[in-house]
């Protein structure tokens, strides 16, 4: 383990690491000219002791960094050819180099010019004065990849790599400008090659590494093997591919699969397939036959190959590689079919969205049109004229103001969105919808200019409504106030029935398909029944349901009306015993949320005046009923969200004993922002928080909960009170002037038995004592977070075993009709009287809970008389005995791992935790501890070991550095240790203390000894 991101042992890979200069001393010709033979046979002597069970790949990068530390090159590279297509080398290792100058190396031609190429391609050694870019392969083009500012000069030498008959690749070294090898260097980089090969011989082709391939095809990981190909009546033909002879040979002619190519082709070899592929496609079809080969398994690919007339057809090519009993590449199966269907399928697609009637725009990343269909030409103009340019340059966007920041606003939240926006012309509307895909967005555009206007006219008519409504001051005011579904069906009922003389009234709402009833007056509780989910919303054969799909009221004088026009509801006419009807629709922004029916004892024929009255009536019952529904949901979401913000239950702890209350102002949406927490730290340490955001309301409970998380981060983070308020501070500073909060956060060690806490602007806890006195903990007035000015002041003070204290908010103590220090006086009062009453033992978690009952019961008036919000928050202490405690002071000396091993075993055997994986696992995370100090920080360092809710081992030093974790490859030497100590134990961190820091980790013990 290392503060530094190190490691706590010396155990690594047996390959050395070598220095690799980047500028070379003026005397490097002469220490050439003088290197003795025996030097140089000496590093062949080093090569020849590597292990032989090392794999391919560490014995070419220690056979490269050998090579290159001798000739005291820049860097080095090997290519290999790879299993698939022929005529590529792969760079399979590299030293010294970084990663802008190895990438363009990455994969390159053996027919190429540069020096790996013509080494491996000429079996000679290769020198270039002048360091270029290879040459280019299908799909990929090194000079794009090559690095700026590179020195000038830079030499490049290639000796070949033998193989069983044939050139398998090269070793090539960079030198610094003007600095040329001579014959020795030569000499022993060409020894170090035959090296290489005779290593590698029993091994068949080297593959490149997943990475490298995945870095050659842009993609994130390896892909996964493609399904195997079993589609009933699609005709195919199965072929297999001899790797090593290259033949083609195929179950059946490929020509009756593949109409039109040549049969001969499967004759010709895999060099007469490739030759017939599009010049396109060449370059994904090698990629996917090499990816598929280097990685044994299954690959997938769709391309298309040319006709014996000249004209290509698509094909779609699933494979999957065969291997020896060594695990070499030997043959390739697979299975081609024709897929040109599929490709004409989609070109009909494109032709259906050519002649939509909506305008639809394909745009890149970049907001460049790339397609449009024949309505988007008529608003934007001809598709060759705006293909590919931006859409923001299109005259008919540019003219309507603040589309460009709509688009991309919208674009920008990653999912489909829509919205309305104004023609050019002044007059005509549509609607843009915006569908993000892999590529790019989608836009389609639909004329909604009838639409528009129709929006336009029916707010035109609803504020004709507002205004006619006017002259029923008293409904309106009545129906304003009302709250609930029976509020409103009142205030309809009082407005209404005596003024018109209506003998009846009731009231539906839209549940689904079917229309229930809300209330009525006037009808006896069998009709209310008989018609309550008789009707549906839908079926224009009832009055209400075609009034509802008219959207306008509808009026009958007479039952025999009724009866003539709805011959189906005489029963309905029978049973309600009236004679008259008035059927208001209530709708809601284009929504259908119910009826009203008033009904009249006598026939009854309504004027002009009174449809127009009863009209607007509808509109304002309607947005009624409409708050009414938005009302139960604010409240039920209030509620939600209060309790969610909120902890749903405080943990056990054996260090405390808790119990909470909150009380919320008053019912409905009006939520407050107090809150508490309980909050488990390191070394047995709990930290208990309680604070109050002023004000009520959503705003306020979210900045509650954005404060309750911040406070659970930073204590995550180890921080002391005071520092924790500070950065509280701080985020309330940013939310705003208006913002202010109070909050006590305070550290309870059963160890010391001590309370450590700061406060902002919150009335100070009270402590009650095991003799039963009550008093309060002294407190700095500091002003509530938001206008504070840090530092906060850090209290400490020492709890007896057994206190009880209690954390509140104002809100429990203070009201309009008392002051805090008389609510204060009053909560010491109840609290004596309380912890005297309680039982002299330990008390457990449902005496506080009834404790904070009676305390809120006895502070707080009548649920509905609150006038803030008010939280407490209990917590019985108990000190961590001494029998659980272990501390030592450790040498400053790398026997101190040893040392603390002992103490460990002894320690553990002394609390009966005998348990040997537990033991050994104790052991070696101490002495990962320990190591750490030793090599990364300075002392005296001690160790200390607790047993509470877990087992805690802490190694304390008086440095400030902090370990981090850190990806560590294969060949690292370091890293590992905090890998390993978090493997092993369910927690670790480090916590500053005023001399240094400690590291921590908890193991949990088993059940009996918790």
């Amino acid at each position: 383990m290392d503060t530094r991101s190190g490691d706590a042992d010396n155990t690594g890979p047996s390959i050395p690491p070598v220095p690799h200069p980047l500028h070379q001393p003026q005397s490097l010709r002469t220490i050439r000219a003088v290197r003795p033979p025996e030097r140089l046979r000496m590093r062949m002597r080093l090569l020849d002791a590597v292990d032989e069970d090392r794999r391919d790949v560490e014995v070419l990068l220690t056979a490269l960094q050998q090579a290159v530390a001798e000739v005291q090159g820049l860097g080095g590279m090997v290519h290999l050819p790879g299993g698939g297509m022929s005529g590529i080398l792969y760079m399979v290792a590299g030293s010294g180099l970084p990663e802008s100058m190895t990438r363009p190396w990455l994969i390159i031609p053996v027919r190429g010019t540069a020096p790996p190429s013509r080494a491996a391609r000429h079996d000679t050694t290769t020198w270039q004065p002048d360091l270029a870019p290879p040459d280019p392969v299908p799909g990929r083009d090194p000079a794009a990849l090559w690095p700026s500012r590179l020195p000038v000069g830079i030499g490049h030498l290639a000796v070949p790599v033998p193989g069983c008959g044939r050139r398998r690749g090269a070793l090539s070294v960079l030198f610094a400008p003007g600095d040329e090898p001579g014959a020795t260097e030569s000499v022993f980089l060409e020894e170090v090659a035959v090296w290489m090969s005779g290593r590698l011989a029993s091994s068949g082709i080297l593959n490149p590494s997943a990475t490298l391939l995945r870095a050659l095809e842009n993609e994130p990981g390896p892909r996964e093997p493609a399904p195997p190909w079993d589609v009933e009546g699609v005709p195919s033909v199965t072929y297999t591919w001899d790797l090593r002879t290259g033949e083609l040979t195929s179950d059946r002619p490929v020509e009756e699969v593949l109409a039109g190519i040549d049969p001969e082709v499967m004759s010709g070899g895999i060099e007469a397939w490739a030759a017939l592929i599009h010049p396109d496609d060449l370059p994904g079809a090698v990629a996917g036959f090499d990816t598929g080969i280097q990685l044994r398994g299954g690959f997938q690919n769709e391309y298309r190959v040319r006709r014996q007339d000249g004209t290509y057809l698509w094909i779609e090519a699933r494979a999957r590689t065969i291997t020896d009993g060594e695990g070499a590449p030997v043959k390739v199966i697979g299975t081609l079919r024709d897929s040109s269907e599929t490709h004409a399928a989609a070109e009909s697609v494109g032709r259906a969205l050519r002649h939509m009637s909506d305008g639809f725009v394909s745009l890149d990343t970049d907001w460049r049109i790339g397609f449009l269909n024949q309505a988007a030409e008529r608003l934007l103009g001809a598709a060759g004229d705006v293909a590919g340019a931006l859409l923001w340059n299109i005259p008919a966007v540019r003219a309507v103001p603040g589309l460009r920041e709509r688009c991309q606003a919208t674009a920008a939240e990653g999912r489909p969105a829509g919205f309305d926006v104004p023609g050019a012309d002044g007059t005509s509307w549509y609607h843009l919808r915006l569908v993000p895909v892999p590529e790019g967005l989608t836009l389609y555009i639909t004329d909604t200019t009838e639409r528009h206007l129709r929006e336009v006219e029916r707010a035109a008519a609803e504020r004709a409504s507002a205004e006619r409504a006017a002259l029923v001051q008293r409904v309106t005011r009545e129906l304003a106030e009302a709250v609930t579904a029976q509020d409103v069906m009142a205030a309809m009922a009082d407005g209404v029935m005596t003024p018109f003389g209506a003998a009846g009234l009731i009231m539906l709402d839209v549940v689904g398909d079917r229309l229930n009833v809300v209330g009525s007056r006037g009808y006896a509780e069998r009709f209310t029944r008989l018609l309550d989910g008789h009707w549906s919303v839908r079926d224009t054969m009832n009055p209400v349901g075609d009034a509802l799909h008219a959207r306008t009221p509808l009026f009958i004088s007479s039952s025999e009306e009724f009866l003539k026009r709805y011959p189906g509801a005489e029963t309905l006419i029978r049973e309600s015993d009236k004679q008259a009807w008035a059927f208001l629709p209530l709708a809601v922004s284009g929504r259908e949320i119910g009826a009203a029916v008033i009904s009249f004892g006598r026939p009854r024929v309504l004027d002009d005046d009174e449809r127009t009255l009863l009209t607007a009536l509808s509109g304002l019952v309607a947005q009624a009923l409409e708050r009414a529904g938005l009302y139960d949901e604010a409240t039920t979401r209030a509620r939600t969200l209060q309790r969610s913000l909120l902890p749903q239950a405080l943990p056990t702890l054996p260090e405390v004993t808790t119990a909470a209350r909150y009380h919320p102002a008053k019912q409905g949406a009006d939520v407050g922002g107090d809150w508490y927490d309980v909050i488990p730290l390191s070394a047995a340490r709990v930290a208990l928080v309680i604070g109050d955001v002023m004000g009520h309301g959503m705003a306020e409970a979210a900045t509650m909960g954005r404060l309750r998380t911040a406070v659970r981060t930073l204590s995550e983070l180890e921080l002391p009170p005071d520092e924790i308020l500070g950065h509280l501070n701080d985020i309330v500073g940013e939310l705003g002037n208006d913002t202010f909060v109070t909050c006590i956060y305070g550290i309870y060690d059963p160890v010391s038995g001590c309370l450590s806490y700061a406060s902002a602007g919150q009335p100070p806890p009270a402590v009650a004592h095991p003799d039963g006195t009550v008093t309060f903990l002294s407190m700095t007035p500091d002003p509530p977070l938001g206008v504070a000015a840090p530092p906060f002041e850090t209290l400490e003070t020492p709890l007896p075993v057994g206190s009880l204290l209690a954390l509140y908010s104002d809100g429990l103590v203070e009201s309009k009709d008392r002051d805090v220090t008389t609510g204060m006086n009053h909560l010491a009062e109840l609290l004596f009287q309380s912890v005297n009453a309680m039982p002299a033992s330990r008390a457990d978690a449902s005496d506080l809970d009834a404790l904070c009952a009676s305390l809120t019961s006895a502070l707080l008036p009548a649920h509905g008389a609150l006038t803030d919000d008010a939280a407490l928050l209990l917590a019985r202490t108990h000190p961590l005995d001494a029998e659980n405690v272990a501390e030592w002071p450790l040498p400053e000396d790398p026997v101190a791992a040893g040392r603390a091993r002992e103490l460990v075993r002894a320690q553990l055997t002394d609390w009966d935790l005998t348990d040997e994986d537990m033991v050994m696992t104790t052991e070696l995370l101490v002495s990962e501890l320990v190591g750490n100090v030793i090599r990364h920080a300075c002392g005296p360092m001690r160790l200390r070991m607790l047993r509470s809710r877990a087992l805690i081992c802490e190694v304390s030093d008086a440095s400030l550095t902090t370990p981090h974790i850190r990806q560590t490859s294969a060949t690292d030497e370091g890293g590992r240790g905090l890998q390993l100590i978090s493997a092993l134990c369910q927690r670790w961190g480090t916590r500053h203390t005023r001399t240094g820091k400690s590291i921590w980790t908890e193991q949990p013990l088993p059940t009996a000894s918790v």
